[in-house]
């Protein structure tokens, strides 16, 4: 704790001395609670085991910054800070301070700011409270130690061994490191802290120690580090990553994992279960961690070279070389790994051939590796790469999601700035020295940690095993020993062939669109050589139907507008009818061909099923009441499609076979529509969830419901089509296989969840499947 003094030149009340109250020079002194007044002598006796504290000195005007070094402090190694016996016969600095009443005012020390005027054989220690200039004097009986080893068990940590001139103090250091992992504050900025803390006014008048600093932290770190691992009282070396905190939580037979009586370590031993003990590995690159080409490689000094995490100065430092040395390390009788890497897909394909064509890397071949994908990266995969590298569908891996590495760049990320400047050795020091910290947070809390997993495990058991129940139940007996022998050749055949993995893909034939059914309509009416006025009649009514969409689109767009609105969207409105009604007049005019003489364009429209209005399934509060239709507006006139005629009149014009066609082009419109339906319902719930939840302002809260309306008027315009769609099919007498492939659309039907927005749910088919669970 950082305190100030003041000499002064009156007697203040609240004096503590032992010696007379007529004093003419006394000190006070801020040590904890409010600012108590001494003499030189009691400070200098009070501060013996606090010498760094800062004082100030009353100059005959106002308190001045001064040092305890000015106060007569000496700090003296052994014999219990008392000055050594062998010195006695020497001159002594504070000689007569027995007496302070008989000093004169010249024999006080002068002060003259931060530099504070230093007597010979000073030194400048570097302290948690800031930089200081005190004398030290060292124990000098014939038995004594070396001056550095004094000072080392003293606290101080000298700069150099041979000439004591600097020394950092233990806690000063501790506070460094503490500094950098936490706030990843560089060497030099937190010495420009301690500078202004010594001098607010003058800090570039402070001695500068800055590359003491860094010299002296990366030997207090190594020993630290060494200290750490067991290393502190043995006189061997540490070997290649023993300076790691490795995993705990990794399967380790004989340490953390015991072997039953009936188990083994063997792949093939049908009483062990292989994933008890399975090794597995995280890959990923840090591109952040940037690092500057060192300017004179010749220089550095290696410390800790491979000791730890990172690898050391000629060898390949790439991801062959990690996975190679990561499968080395407490992998004694563990057969099976499970590796995620971004790119697995193409890296592990011939991972085995380059480990087997370099004469730096090792593999046993007895490890076999699983590779996988994490859950972010593989969605930014073909659609193939789902179910064959992640990790859902990796037997015994557990529900995990493979992405761990990107969350640990997070701690290194924050020191990262500050080492792209270092060398080499220092760089892979603080890089280890910030793995290995996090790796001994996550092990203090590896116990909530694992409770909270293992709760989390056990609800998601009970909700998995009630689906699985569901769908068991659901299924035939002979589709379930079907599948389970299909899961059991692609789980034994991944390794040398993951596409086998593709019997988990979702196996959905899609329905045929209109434009495909009209293709193959056109293609069979060629093949047989059809009558001109049926040779293009799927077309005609592919056009028909187009036509229907377009009169409902219109017609929504016409209600959402209403009484009250301005030209632009009136004169708008005005341009779609009279291209529509051109649509409708070319339409009836080609209907005279195909359903020959028996139909009359001049019939009353009245003769014909006029219901388009109802067939809307529209909600009365998203549109506005308005009388702004009429009767023989384009949108609500009734095209003569068979499906309007009625099957009798049909038969009466001798277009009984144009019926089946309508029939299987309606089809592949009510399948286009559901499937739209299907998209804009996801597009929806992902916008709930990653814009409306997300908006943080007003601004983007309106962007965002704005583009939410725009979706929903997609909905509602498809869902009309849908229920339209069905009820002309209903006309063309429905069979009973397609009344139950095309139910009715409910409104519950059309409402979202945003759990389709989350793929890795509990009791979810993944994202495909919550696209296809909709609109059905």
């Amino acid at each position: 704790m950082a305190a100030k003094a003041a000499i002064i030149s009156a007697s203040p009340p609240g004096l503590r001395s032992s010696t007379r109250r007529q004093e003419m020079h006394r000190l006070r002194t801020g040590w904890g609670l409010g600012e108590p007044l001494y003499c030189t002598g009691c400070c200098r006796s009070q501060h013996h085991h606090n010498p760094f504290h800062w004082i100030s000195q009353w100059n005959g005007q106002f308190f001045e910054q001064s040092c305890l070094a000015q106060a007569g402090l000496v700090i003296h190694l052994g014999h219990d800070g008392k000055q050594c016996p062998a010195l006695a016969d020497r001159w002594d600095l504070f000689e007569g301070d027995e007496h302070e009443d008989q000093l004169e005012p010249e024999d006080l020390p002068f002060v003259s700011g931060p530099e504070f005027q230093p007597k010979e054989n000073t030194m400048v220690i570097i302290d948690k409270s800031g930089v200081h200039r005190l004398e030290i004097r060292c124990c000098d009986c014939p038995n004594a130690l070396s001056p550095d080893i004094q000072m080392f068990r003293h606290g101080f940590f000298p700069a150099s061994f041979n000439r004591l001139k600097t020394a950092f103090t233990f806690r000063v250091l501790d506070d460094f490191l503490l500094d950098n992992l936490e706030c990843g504050t560089s060497a030099m900025n937190y010495y420009s802290k301690l500078r202004r803390m010594t001098s607010s006014m003058f800090p570039h008048l402070v001695p500068d120690r800055y590359r003491e600093l860094m010299r002296v932290a990366r030997q207090w770190r190594q020993l630290k580090t060494m200290k750490w691992h067991g290393f502190g009282h043995r006189s061997d070396i540490p070997s290649t990553g023993e300076l790691a905190l490795f995993c705990p939580a990794c399967p380790q037979p004989g340490i953390n994992v015991l072997v039953a009586g009936d188990e083994s370590l063997d792949d093939d031993d049908k009483n062990s279960p292989s994933w008890k003990y399975t090794r597995s590995f995280v890959m990923d690159g840090n591109f952040k961690a940037e690092h500057l080409h060192p300017i004179k490689p010749f220089d550095e000094v290696w410390l800790s070279d491979g000791l730890g995490f990172m690898v050391g100065k000629n060898r390949q430092m790439n991801m062959d070389y990690a996975l190679c040395e990561a499968a080395r390390h407490n992998m004694e009788g563990i057969s099976r790994a499970v590796t995620f890497y971004d790119i697995n897909c193409q890296y592990n394909k011939h991972f085995r051939a380059r480990v087997d064509a370099s004469r730096f890397l090792e593999m046993t071949q007895d490890l076999t590796i699983i590779p996988g994908i994490g859950l972010w990266h593989v969605h930014g995969h073909q659609d193939s790469c789902y179910v064959r590298y992640t990790s859902n569908f990796i037997d015994g891996i557990g529900r995990i999601d493979g992405e761990i590495m990107e969350t640990l760049w997070a701690c290194l990320n924050l020191i990262s700035p500050a080492a792209r400047g270092m060398s080499s050795p220092h760089r892979q020091e603080c890089l280890d020295y910030q793995m290995n910290d996090s790796n001994f947070c996550k092990m203090i809390r590896m116990k909530r940690t694992l409770c909270r997993k293992y709760k989390l495990a056990m609800n998601g058991i009970t909700e998995s095993g009630k689906a699985f129940d569901r769908l068991d139940e659901a299924a035939p007996a002979h589709l379930k020993t079907e599948w389970s022998a299909r899961e059991r050749r692609a789980q034994s055949s991944r390794l040398n062939d993951p596409e086998a993995m593709d019997e988990y893909e979702i196996n959905i034939k899609k329905a045929p669109s209109r434009k495909e059914i009209e293709l193959r309509l056109l293609e069979e009416g060629s093949a047989r050589n059809a009558a001109p006025s049926r040779r293009s009649v799927a077309t005609w009514i592919s056009t028909g139907l187009a036509i229907e969409e377009a009169q409902i689109a219109l017609l929504i767009e016409v209600r959402r507008m209403g009484k009250r609105s301005t030209e632009t969207p009136r004169l708008d409105i005005a341009w779609q009818r009279d291209r529509l009604q051109g649509q409708i007049d070319g339409f009836t005019q080609s209907a005279l061909t195909h359903l020959g003489e028996g139909f009359d364009a001049d019939d009353d429209p009245d003769d014909l099923n006029v219901d388009i209005l109802d067939d809307l399934d529209d909600d009365p509060a998203d549109f506005s009441k308005t009388s702004d239709a009429w009767t023989n507006s384009p949108e609500l006139t009734v095209i003569p499609l068979p499906s309007n005629l009625g099957v009798d009149r049909c038969r009466h014009c001798m277009a009984e076979d144009l019926i089946l066609l309508e029939m299987s082009l309606r089809e592949g419109q009510a399948n286009d529509t559901l499937h739209n339906l299907r998209i804009h319902l996801c597009n929806k719930a992902v916008l709930f969830r990653t814009a409306v939840r997300q908006a943080k302002s007003q601004a983007l809260k309106t962007q965002a419901w704005s583009q939410v309306t725009s979706v929903q008027q997609a909905v509602s315009l498809h869902a009309s089509i849908y229920t339209k769609t069905r009820k002309q099919m209903m006309k063309l007498e429905l069979g009973q296989d397609q009344l139950q492939k095309f139910k009715p659309l409910l409104r519950e039907q059309l409402k979202i969840s945003t759990a389709v927005g989350d793929p890795n749910a509990r009791g979810r088919p993944g994202w495909s499947g919550s696209i296809l669970e909709r609109g059905m």
